[in-house]
């Protein structure tokens, strides 16, 4: 598998590498159904999906209690639950509108045996029910302005936001000016040279 050579800095367990097995093999089942992955990105699942999502860990690599916007097919929360299967403490939630994702995600959990729990609804109307959180995470979901609207408050109460961008994403920064309280980096992506990373945390915890 190309997984533990592109993740040098996370331990990836023979148990891991089954998890995403079956991960991989529920997706390409539901796929003909529910479009869940872009079609030409289906044979590239290690390396353009699970390696992409696994990298955050190493952002925050003591973090417990996960936050993922926009799940879709789970990346990047639901591969992140499988690496921290065996994390005491260890859950992440999963937001996702659309009801034959939550199904999907559901399912895979299920299967998997994953610390995640999946809640099937808007983001506005669900992340203010959260408090605790050590990590909020979105991938390819909404520009930067949008994630920050929904996850300001919980950044400056401690959180990390770990954002996964591509290319153009210096023209979403300007909206840091607005949030004086916040600081942020870009951190290249171990997967794709031309995207990044947003960490965002308050200048409290940074």
């Amino acid at each position: 598998m190309m997984l533990p050579n592109l993740m040098p800095h996370i331990d990836v367990s023979r148990e891991t590498i089954q998890l995403l097995e079956v991960y991989e093999s529920l997706l390409r089942s539901w796929q003909g159904v529910k479009n869940l992955v872009g079609p030409s990105t289906v044979n590239e699942l290690w390396g353009r999906h699970f390696a992409d999502s696994a990298q955050l860990l190493r952002l925050c690599p003591n973090a417990k209690r996960w936050v993922d916007l926009g799940s879709g097919a789970g990346f990047p929360g639901l591969v992140i639950a499988i690496f921290l299967k065996k994390t005491l403490g260890a859950h992440i939630d999963l937001i996702e509108s659309d009801h034959r994702k939550c199904a999907f995600l559901r399912t895979v959990a299920r299967e998997t045996g994953a610390p995640a729990s999946v809640h099937c609804g808007r983001i506005e109307d669900i992340l203010p029910n959260f408090k605790n959180v050590d990590v909020l995470t979105a991938r390819a979901l909404a520009d930067m302005e949008k994630l920050l609207a929904w996850t300001g408050d919980l950044i400056q109460n401690g959180a990390t936001g770990l954002f996964l961008k591509g290319q153009d994403v210096a023209n979403e920064l300007t909206i840091f000016s607005k949030y004086s309280s916040l600081t942020h980096k870009l951190v290249p992506s171990l997967t794709d040279p031309r995207a990044s990373i947003v960490k965002v945390s308050s200048d409290v915890t940074n």
